[in-house]
């Protein structure tokens, strides 16, 4: 029925309404008509696209073959050609991985807009194919492959940044860390273990190729690799540099373990006898903790670079790492950074091979789940600094110092008022390594890591007093991570199996020892390994050498603990603490110290200012800038340089002490 031969024109009905009731009943109906009309024009949703077809645990028919060609150094772009076999009809998905194992999280979204000139064609063919991208799930590519057509051609490029303006370097002049995730589309449907790939990599003339990938004949600038599954390619990072070097840590073993070193400058490849030795006690002590090993190789990944940031990030059979340039030829000012290695070994038991349940995914697309990291990275940080002091890469001083930091920070962390510990495990989800907050200590940014090492002290030193010093959270390292010896195949977990494991070393309410420390509001952090483990947390006026070293490393002066922010040499805040007395004097991250007490900003004339505010009544006087206004503003604190340290305390046995000494 057309408009006009149903309900009459607006136009018409004004022309028949005459009179008082008459008018009544026009008004009724153009009232009706107008909700009608109105509620017909209200938005509804339309259907989404259907769901990416889910991973199904069966042989993928084929093999995928890719080739990287990462030998354009200047301009930082790395060209793949790949070959996938149609095996299941004319739709073919293919997936660039979003969530990346060791990230926690959607980490693929920093990297698939750098994903360009995407062409596929079918095998033998020149005319390309039409392809499309998910309209909702954006790693995901939709092609139409013709009848008969058994396998297409992709050529694609991976453009790194190619300066720190537009992201995060991963290839320099002299360096590049290749990860396959970002180089590899893969047909959805499948479990990632049962996706055969064929690989092969390209690098620049006179550099070198380090893997934890079996080639098939030497590494070389040219590299085809043994055959392997999607799970273990995406898994097998490749360094490449100009200069390289590779120390064995564990000569003569069946089982070989390598540092491979990649300099922005050869002389930085330099080691002395006592510093390979302190790496090569890492290992050992590693053994002796666990028991176990679970790799036919391991190789570590290091980056000795001032262009690169510093990080790290676990492998199964390796682990990626990037540390100061000086790392070994200023080894007495890089104590900060010594621990990196500890903690991504570490990894390879905790992390990679027994991983929460909730955690492991069958590919790169399905979502991860991130509640137990309080053990997958909590106590991969107590082991951490544990072995770091067992091997001697730190001194027992220099990991107490580390320990006295975190302790401090925590304690003066006002966050804990109103987040708990266990929401901090959505971090990666929420804000995937976004490291810069505007208010740090209030945000409760990954305290996972830190407050899940004080966690395992304490549970370490709660074992060691009531067992009498039969047992110790090293029997559970052996007992929960060191299982089938040998084993590849990741071992998953749930918090009830930790319970349950902790209560054979030693029975104790561990289920409430543990929801307590996480799940608490406006609970203090937990402390007592630190007191239990025979010292107190005090502060002074002295700085420790692992106190410099951070400094030295993120180029600022650490006023955390007296004026409640961090600064650095330009008079940029880098952070201002919540509550602290910079915070109460109306400061902020970003603005920029001008002048103190009428003095033209410099780091050491801050440092003076505070020393000289002790025991006075007087306020610091700082002139800030802030974009382009400038103001005057008072800190009213009075309390000295403040730095913290631990101090053995004679009363109690020094069980930190037996933690971090070497295990024979």
């Amino acid at each position: 029925m057309s408009r006009r031969q149903g309900v009459p024109e607006l136009g018409v009905r004004r022309r028949l309404c005459g009179g008082v009731i008459a008018a009544a009943v026009c008004f009724a109906a153009v009232s009706i008509e107008a909700s009608a009309a109105t509620e017909d024009s209200m938005p509804q949703p339309l259907a989404l696209p259907a769901p990416i077809v889910a991973p199904v645990d069966r042989p993928y028919p084929g093999v995928l073959r890719v080739s990287v060609d990462a030998s354009d150094m200047q301009r930082r772009i790395v060209r793949i050609h790949e070959t996938v076999p149609v095996v299941d009809g004319p739709d073919l998905v293919l997936l660039l991985s979003e969530w990346y194992p060791g990230w926690h999280a959607p980490a693929g979204r920093e990297h698939v807009n750098r994903i360009a000139g995407l062409r596929i064609v079918a095998t033998g063919r020149a005319d390309a194919l039409t392809w499309e991208r998910d309209t909702v799930n954006v790693f995901a590519f939709h092609v139409t492959v013709p009848a008969g057509v058994n396998s297409v051609e992709l050529d694609f490029q991976y453009l790194s940044p190619p300066s720190a303006d537009v992201g995060d370097l991963e290839i320099t002049s002299n360096i590049a860390m290749l990860e396959w995730t970002a180089f590899v589309l893969y047909p959805a449907g499948y479990f990632a273990r049962q996706i055969p790939v064929d690989a092969e990599l390209k690098i620049p003339a006179g550099w070198h190729l380090a893997t934890p990938l079996e080639p098939v004949g030497a590494l070389g600038v040219s590299t085809d690799f043994k055959r392997t599954d999607l799970d273990t390619l995406i898994d097998s990072p490749a360094y490449a540099g100009e200069y390289w070097t590779r120390l064995d840590l564990d000569p003569n073993a069946p089982v070989p373990v390598t540092l491979d070193l990649f300099a922005d400058r050869p002389q930085l490849l330099a080691t002395s006898p006592a510093q390979l030795g302190a790496h090569r006690a890492l290992i050992q002590q590693a053994y002796k903790l666990f028991g176990s090993h679970h790799y036919d190789r391991y190789d570590f990944l290091l980056a000795l670079s001032d262009n690169l940031d510093m990080n790290g990030l676990e492998h199964h059979r390796s682990s990626e790492n990037i540390s100061y340039a000086t790392y070994f030829t200023e080894w007495d000012k890089t104590p900060y950074a010594r621990d990196l290695l500890a903690h991504e070994f570490v990894h390879s038991w905790d992390g990679k091979f027994r991983r929460p349940a909730d955690l492991w995914t069958p590919n790169f697309n399905v979502p991860m789940r991130d509640s137990l990291l309080w053990v997958y990275e909590g106590q991969t940080q107590y082991w951490g600094l544990v072995l770091t002091g067992r091997s001697k890469l730190w001194s027992k001083d220099e990991a107490l110092e580390q320990l006295a930091y975190v302790t401090a920070w925590y304690s003066a962390s006002p966050g804990r008022h109103w987040r708990s510990v266990q929401d901090t495990t959505n971090d990666e989800i929420v804000s995937p390594r976004v490291f810069k907050q505007p208010w740090r200590s209030w945000q409760r940014f990954e305290d996972y890591y830190d407050i899940g090492q004080l966690i395992w002290l304490d549970a370490d030193t709660l074992i060691r007093q009531q067992s009498n010093g039969r047992h110790s959270l090293d029997d559970f390292a052996r007992l929960f991570f060191g299982v089938d010896d040998g084993r590849f195949v990741p071992l998953t977990y749930s918090f009830d199996d930790v319970v349950a494991a902790l209560d054979r070393v030693h029975h104790h309410d561990w289920a409430k020892f543990l929801r307590d420390r996480l799940d608490a509001i406006d609970a203090n952090p937990p402390t007592d390994g630190i007191t239990r483990g025979g010292y107190r947390l005090v502060f002074d006026d002295v700085q420790s050498e692992l106190y410099k070293s951070h400094e030295r490393f993120d180029k600022v002066t650490d006023l955390t603990f007296s004026l409640g922010l961090t600064v650095d040499k330009t008079g940029k805040l880098k952070d201002v603490q919540w509550d602290g007395p910079a915070y109460k004097a109306g400061l902020t991250s970003g603005s920029v110290l001008v002048a103190v007490n009428g003095v033209e900003f410099d780091p050491d004339r801050l440092k003076e200012a505070v020393t000289a505010a002790r025991g006075s009544h007087d306020p610091i006087e700082m002139i800030v800038r802030t974009g382009d206004h400038f103001r005057v503003v008072q800190v009213d604190y009075h309390d000295g340089l403040r730095y913290p340290h631990l101090q053995r305390d004679p009363s109690r046995a020094a069980l930190l002490d037996e933690i971090l000494s070497p295990k024979n």
